[in-house]
């Protein structure tokens, strides 16, 4: 894409690293019998009579604030959600993702825990998902900009859906032909 003279060239990220690799709000308990999905934990899934088994436990061992079922969808590729989709052969429930009580007052700074606080947890930890979803879809990207001559001026991976990746390399060849404008000026 050509933008104020600029080639901006949109490039999905072959080589990002999983999100579930950094601090996050929630912790995902995942099992499947062909993917490595959320976190590590040390849950396994044939000690438990079935999900509400695992859900009680870990309510109760992890003193879970809010906890949400999540979901797979497996068909030419894996999507992930904390709602079920609709086909009941290649889709079903892997897990949980949650947080505690503890980690809940540490994330919003406060000793007591209010129902909006839940209400924002749940809608953190959805969240959290989502971009996890994205990562499992190849839904991160990179840029490249090339100036008016032809030379590699700039390059940023790892964003995100294409549209913010595209948004940020626009603001990068903003900053740089305000910075060509400024230092033209007599």
């Amino acid at each position: 894409m050509d933008y104020k003279g600029f080639k901006i060239e949109i490039i999905q990220d072959q080589d990002s690293s999983s999100p579930r690799e950094d601090d996050n709000f929630g912790t995902m308990i995942c099992f499947h019998k062909r993917y490595n999905l959320g976190d590590k934990h040390g849950y396994r899934h044939e000690d438990y009579s079935g999900w509400d088994a695992l859900r009680a436990a870990i309510e109760t061992q992890e003193d879970a604030a809010v906890i949400l079922p999540l979901y797979l969808y497996d068909h030419s590729g894996i999507t992930i959600s904390t709602t079920p989709f609709s086909c009941r052969w290649d889709s079903g429930q892997i897990g949980f993702i949650f947080i505690s009580k503890a980690k809940l007052r540490e994330e919003f700074l406060v000793k007591c825990i209010s129902q909006k606080h839940y209400a924002d947890a749940a809608k953190n930890l959805i969240g959290e998902v989502g971009t996890y979803d994205q990562y499992l879809r190849g839904d991160i990207y990179g840029f490249k900009i090339t100036d008016p001559e032809g030379e590699e001026i700039d390059s940023c991976w790892g964003f995100f859906g294409e549209e913010s990746c595209l948004d940020e390399a626009k603001q990068n060849v903003d900053y740089h032909v305000k910075n060509l404008t400024a230092n033209a000026l007599p």
